[in-house]
């Protein structure tokens, strides 16, 4: 792979994957707006990882059909169409369509992925995954700080907007530079929803799964709720400040950028368990945010370092393990980030509403636990 394919790769995988997250530091602006109670604010976070869902099992196993680069262009297009419905959104019925849509269609995230693992020599695997879905995390995460402003500046309808023009302008993008997908004897769609369901029996599969599970619903029961604290007593943030601490993320999770690079040297289970325990210990310092903010930017620091370590080291074993389809794979994978990130979501901010922020705290470090404990017993077992 170029460093151009590398580099627009992981920038449409960044720009898909804000249209899920960014409005997570705006909730608050957008429930007043569209007449939201605080306890149901994680819905519009959920609306978009629901959509997500439908769009992995219906969708990403397209990318073992059709041609990748056309895939992937068409799915840019209907983000950008989701983004500009939220964004004009009159009520919050609409608001949860236009998600809803952007988050089906986000999924060219893993249409992304999947074409860069099956153009990438094996050498060289867990190097180019680390590179391309770092756009993954410079989305999730750099989202919050870009929205926090544009929020700031012209209202949150300002970030869909945004994301409108940057996902329809990288579709055009797309078409003209990236190689050609040359494929023979590609599945048919039905085959490939077959072959979809069936990786559900495979140990290997469901152990990386469940590891998904647990920690993207840690990941999401941070990043979710995060934004109401700050913005109530004692500290009063406003949405540009909250939306700064995406930058903190955003280094651990960069920081974790070599994490293919350690798959590549056969050491993926290894970096695995050790990351699930720093996700774990990431919770003490991240529970002591209603007396001071250093102990939290530290955990936030630490989450996104060990959520990022994970996710590489989970999709390099998986597509090493399944070459022939790495689209399925990707994409049957991604259920689990998919329902462990929407159950976060939605579990934080009503725990948050009825126990303060002990309660999100409490599960975000239950379901670290969780993943550790699953790591344990199932990461090491062969695709077989």
């Amino acid at each position: 792979m170029s460093w151009r394919t590398r580099l627009l790769l992981a920038v449409v995988c960044g720009v898909a994957v804000a249209s899920v997250y960014a409005g997570q530091p705006v909730l608050a602006a957008m429930g007043r707006d569209l007449g939201v109670p605080a306890g149901s604010l994680g819905g519009f976070v959920a609306a978009g990882q629901l959509g997500y869902l439908a769009g992995l099992v219906l969708l990403v196993p397209l990318g073992d059909v059709l041609d990748r680069r056309r895939l992937i262009a068409a799915h840019l297009a209907l983000v950008a169409a989701g983004a500009a419905v939220t964004a004009v959104a009159p009520a919050a019925w609409a608001a949860f369509c236009g998600l809803a849509v952007a988050g089906g269609f986000a999924v060219v995230v893993q249409s992304a992925v999947a074409f860069t693992a099956s153009i990438s020599p094996a050498t060289e695997r867990g190097r180019n995954l680390g590179i391309v879905t770092s756009g993954v995390v410079i989305g999730i995460l750099g989202s919050r700080v870009v929205a926090g402003v544009l929020a700031g500046l012209w209202g949150w309808r300002s970030v869909y907007l945004a994301l409108a023009g940057l996902a329809a302008g990288l579709a055009l993008l797309v078409l003209a530079l990236l190689p050609a997908d040359v494929r023979r004897g590609a599945a048919r769609y039905g085959q490939a929803l077959r072959s979809f369901g069936s990786l559900f029996g495979r140990p290997l599969f469901l152990g990386r799964g469940l590891i998904a599970f647990f920690l993207f619903a840690s990941f999401g029961t941070l990043w979710s709720g995060l934004a109401l604290p700050l913005g109530g007593a004692p500290w009063h943030l406003s949405e540009a400040q909250i939306g700064l601490f995406g930058v903190a993320g955003l280094a651990g999770a960069l920081g974790a950028a070599r994490s293919g690079r350690w798959g590549d040297a056969g050491h993926a289970r290894r970096v695995t368990g050790i990351a699930l325990a720093v996700l774990l210990g990431s919770w003490a310092a991240i529970g002591q945010l209603p007396w001071s903010l250093t102990p939290l930017v530290l955990g936030v620091v630490l989450l996104d370092f060990a959520v990022q370590a994970v996710h590489v080291s989970n999709q390099h074993a998986l597509t090493s393990a399944y070459p022939g389809r790495t689209s399925t794979v990707i994409g049957a994978y991604m259920v689990f980030y998919s329902l462990g990130s929407a159950l976060g979501a939605a579990a934080t901010t009503a725990l948050f509403e009825a126990t303060g922020w002990s309660g999100p705290t409490a599960l975000g470090a239950a379901l670290a636990l969780g993943a550790l404990a699953t790591w344990a017993f199932t990461a090491g077992r062969s695709p077989r």
